[in-house]
């Protein structure tokens, strides 16, 4: 435990806090469930291969799949061998200069939207890096935030698709963008390591939250920034509503009565099949902290609550954000949730959805079965804690004519996985006496989903972080890596896991049921030694044909920065393809298409971790300017299929 965090810089704290598990629940770790002896080809070969080719169950993009079938055949034949995956990718030797990123020959990348760009043209002044100064507050207010994370393009026509169905093909030149904005730390935003008074405080917190833009392609294929009435900025400061059953308890009521307020730390999202954006609150403790000093309660503790947090010192000049504040006790429960986000009213209020529980919510991925009804997939990300879902009573379509969110009324499980390759959820629900005996609402079981799920029994795991559904239902899983591991197996065969896996699981009933198949899609050590190399699977995304691309959080093997690769998820056993190597201590994350898969954005995110002298991006190296998250807007030379 870092106890000055004066001395240290918060990225530092961030990452060393991060790596502190939480769970105490004793619950049977993951690594004993599979077999010692149990060989990768075994695992990915297992049952789920042969459950996949046959279970057709629509996933919230169908219509898009057939839609654009035509255009992919058309686009998307074999250039080569018949490969689907079959663009020359990025070697090893190739990565000759980390100050800029490195792409695949057969592709081409435009920066978009860095920190510091107006949110609209006119908006207000643009930040270019310049190292001795920073954007105001109020500034910042209005230009797009830092820590540029998951992200989702809307087509300006998607409302008439959701409308007229899969007939109707949207635009696929302009729309609107929603990016996160994860987090900053104070030498970024600040050019300082503590906050000096609350303007500070405020720059700080509105670099954080969500980005909403209108962007366009003129007739030469450059994407730019354009007015719209539905551009906005939501930052720690705007306001926000509550729904669901934990909507209104007094856990969510300060004594002070202040209105909520914010979204912070917004790390991975999804979208609806109705058309609006899901952004995740991750590691929104590390904003708190306890200006007398903290001794936490059970429930702080296992949500990582701490005196000093990760160091931004927001608590020193907004009380929102002290623990040791009585009159905002409850301010800590206002956040660990998922938070709905019209991307087409800038007037409308974002709203947190209490039916999805709190929690470290990384990302979320939303299924569709059969009769409307909506399964969403989200994980939990610190080392050890868990795989959730949750199903709606109604169906998605059902619930908007009777002027209820699909969000709203359901049913939330955790998963528990077995030795057998298969699996349960279990539901957190104050009908199970076991839930009962500790909880006296299903609003509290909700806001300390956690120890709900501890209770309840539910598998420890290595970082579950993004999930995407993929063609056939199934639906992936990146697990980071996880360093508190001790005791290796075949599933994770080095202690500590420092290289992370991709798991693979299939519900059994439509998305709807309570058990399911599982198995180990990739081990990330196996890639060592080879060409191929990457690990610390973090940002994750499926295409209608299988493609699936995955972006890295962590060191990476032989000198590589973090990257974006791509499989071919139809093969028995596939292999990663590198497309893209970002800069010097980046992360590669967030990924979106527009609906006819020739135009795909990508993140750079915290280059050179703020740091002028490992990068400049996206401005050309000179050692002094402020490096800027951005978003890379890639495609083919050829204008085919990306990941082709």
């Amino acid at each position: 435990m870092i106890n000055d965090s004066k001395t240290i810089d918060n990225a530092q704290l961030h990452d060393q806090q991060e790596d502190i598990p939480s769970n105490p629940s004793g619950n049977r770790p993951f690594n004993e469930v599979l077999d010692s002896n149990m060989s990768r080809r075994k695992v990915v070969g297992g049952s789920l291969g042969l459950a996949v080719t046959s279970f057709l169950a629509p996933n919230a993009f169908a219509g898009f799949k057939d839609d654009y079938r035509d255009w992919w055949s058309k686009g998307n034949k074999s250039r080569h061998h018949g490969e689907l995956v079959d663009f020359e990718p990025v070697k090893i030797a190739d990565v000759i200069d980390t100050t800029m990123p490195t792409i695949s020959e057969d592709y081409e990348y435009q920066v978009l939207i860095p920190w510091g760009s107006p949110i609209e043209p006119g908006a207000t002044t643009e930040y270019l890096g310049q190292p001795d100064s920073r954007p105001s507050s109020q500034e910042a207010a209005l230009q797009t935030g830092l820590g540029h994370d998951g992200m989702w393009f809307f087509s300006s026509d998607h409302r008439d698709y959701v409308k007229f169905g899969r007939h109707f093909r949207p635009r696929c030149d302009e729309g609107m963008l929603c990016v996160n904005h994860e987090y900053g730390t104070n030498n970024h935003a600040l050019g300082k390591s503590q906050p000096e008074n609350l303007e500070d405080v405020r720059l700080s917190q509105n670099v954080h939250g969500v980005s909403v833009v209108k962007i366009k392609c003129n007739r030469r294929g450059h994407w730019r920034v354009v007015k719209s009435n539905h551009s906005r900025r939501i930052t720690a400061n705007t306001p926000v509503s509550f729904s669901g059953p934990a909507a209104d308890s007094a856990l969510l009521q300060n004594p002070n009565g202040n209105i909520p307020l914010g979204t912070i730390n917004n790390c991975g999202s999804g979208p609806t099949p109705w058309g609006t954006y899901l952004t995740c609150e991750e590691n929104f403790n590390g904003y708190f902290g306890a200006s007398l000093g903290l001794v936490p309660t059970e429930e702080q503790e296992r949500y990582g609550f701490s005196d000093q947090g990760f160091g931004y010192g927001w608590y020193q000049f907004d009380k929102r954000f002290d623990l040791s504040n009585s009159d905002y006790a409850n301010e800590q429960h206002r956040f660990g949730w998922i938070v709905e986000i019209d991307p087409f009213d800038g007037t409308q209020k974002p709203v947190k959805r209490t039916a999805l529980g709190r929690f470290k919510h990384e990302a979320i991925a939303i299924a569709e079965s059969r009769n409307g009804r909506i399964a969403a997939y989200m994980g939990d990300d610190q080392r050890f804690d868990y795989c959730y879902k949750y199903v709606s009573n109604k169906s998605w379509k059902s619930a908007i004519h009777d002027g209820e969110s699909p969000l709203d009324d359901g049913k939330l499980y955790v998963a528990r996985f077995d030795d057998d390759g298969t699996g349960e959820w279990l539901e957190l629900s104050i009908d199970n006496p076991v839930l009962a005996q500790r909880f006296d609402s299903q609003a509290e079981v909700l806001i300390y989903a956690r120890i709900a799920a501890d209770l309840l029994g539910a598998t420890p795991m290595d970082r579950p972080e993004w999930t995407t559904v993929g063609k056939h239902g199934e639906v992936y899983w990146t697990l980071t890596n996880n360093s508190q591991r001790t005791e290796p197996n075949a599933a994770n065969p080095e202690a500590p896991n420092s290289d992370g896996h991709i798991i693979r699981t299939l519900d059994m009933d439509d998305h709807l049921g309570t058990r399911f198949q599982w198995e180990i899609f990739l081990l990330a050590s196996s890639t060592r030694g080879t060409e191929n190399v990457f690990t610390d699977p973090d940002a994750a995304y499926i295409d209608p044909q299988g493609r699936l691309f995955i972006g890295t959080d962590g060191s990476q093997p032989d000198g590589l920065q973090d990257q974006l690769v791509v499989f071919d998820t139809n093969k028995d056993n596939p292999e990663p393809k590198r497309l893209l190597v970002g800069v010097s201590s980046d992360e590669i994350t967030g990924f979106t298409m527009t609906p006819d898969q020739r135009t795909a954005f990508v993140n750079i995110q915290h280059p050179g971790n703020g740091s002028p002298s490992a990068t400049n991006f996206p401005a050309s190296f000179d050692g002094v300017t402020i490096p800027r998250d951005c978003t890379l807007v890639i495609r083919r030379k050829d204008g085919g299929i990306i990941g082709s």
